[in-house]
């Protein structure tokens, strides 16, 4: 099966909702995520312990469940971006992309020839073990296969108007943490500082024509960046919305096998 448009996907208007998965690489997880009716699901290299194989299964399970995958690779050197899409990524997010240069530097690196660099290996995992000629495989990779740049440093938010100037370039994501602790202020949302950045992302994003992207916790969190522009809103990982749940369940299961301490054992108030 071919690999999906990413592209097409993240240009497109509306919402769309992702999910990030940093823990379970289980061969149910693309079919849980479709179920739930992501539209994308995000998957972490560079912070997780996933190596290529796993990413390989992970990319196959989403594939089965008709889910795009977003692979964050460990670093944004060709070598991690080119392998991250030969094993089936559908588009790639980079970290910490603080310049025109590096995403051009990316964009060469993700597209064959004419557009870019990319090395050359067909009828393996990323189309899908099909056969068919080499220039039109060449050129749908390059029209289907996004890249995101992830808004996440001083650097970055001092370039984003150039950053979001880059052909192919489809989506601005804010990296919240890493751009709150780069600015000196580690977790300060509501810095005044922090905002003012994301307000030049947000610029720059409308300014180019690029979407614009973050990962959130909860849901009223990503309904307000939706009413600021954010049309791409990842919701959580798979390992906090798992440790959330289960530990909302094990509190709401003592607390409905507890004793009523509050009566006596007639039944009666105590006074």
């Amino acid at each position: 099966m071919a690999s999906h448009n990413l592209k097409r996907l993240f240009a497109g208007r509306g919402l769309k909702v992702g999910h990030a998965i940093f823990e379970f690489e289980t061969p149910g997880i693309g079919q849980i995520i479709g179920q739930a009716g992501a539209d994308f699901a995000f998957i972490d290299m560079e912070h997780s312990g996933f190596g290529y194989a796993e990413l390989k299964r992970l990319v196959t399970s989403m594939r089965a469940a008709n889910i795009p995958s977003l692979v964050r690779p460990p670093s944004k050197s060709g070598p991690h971006i080119s392998r991250a899409l030969d094993v089936g990524a559908d588009g790639l997010i980079l970290p910490m992309v603080g310049s025109a240069a590096e995403a051009e530097q990316a964009v060469a690196d993700m597209k064959y020839p004419p557009m870019g660099r990319r090395g050359v290996a067909l009828g393996i995992a990323h189309d899908g073990y099909t056969t068919g000629g080499a220039a039109k495989k060449l050129q749908a990779a390059n029209k289907r296969t996004a890249f995101v740049a992830l808004i996440e440093t001083a650097e970055g938010i001092e370039n984003v108007d150039e950053i979001a100037a880059v052909k192919q370039l489809d989506v601005l994501w804010v990296g919240h943490f890493d751009l709150s602790s780069s600015l000196g202020i580690p977790g300060e949302f509501d810095n005044p500082l922090f905002k003012k950045s994301v307000d030049k992302v947000r610029r720059a994003a409308k300014k180019h024509g690029k979407s614009l992207a973050q990962l959130v916790d909860n849901a009223p969190a990503g309904a307000a960046l939706h009413k600021k522009g954010f049309d791409i809103i990842c919701y959580a990982g798979d390992v906090w919305t798992y440790q959330k749940a289960l530990t909302e369940g094990i509190g709401d299961l003592r607390a409905a096998c507890a004793p009523k301490s509050d009566k006596t054992a007639s039944g009666k108030r105590k006074k």
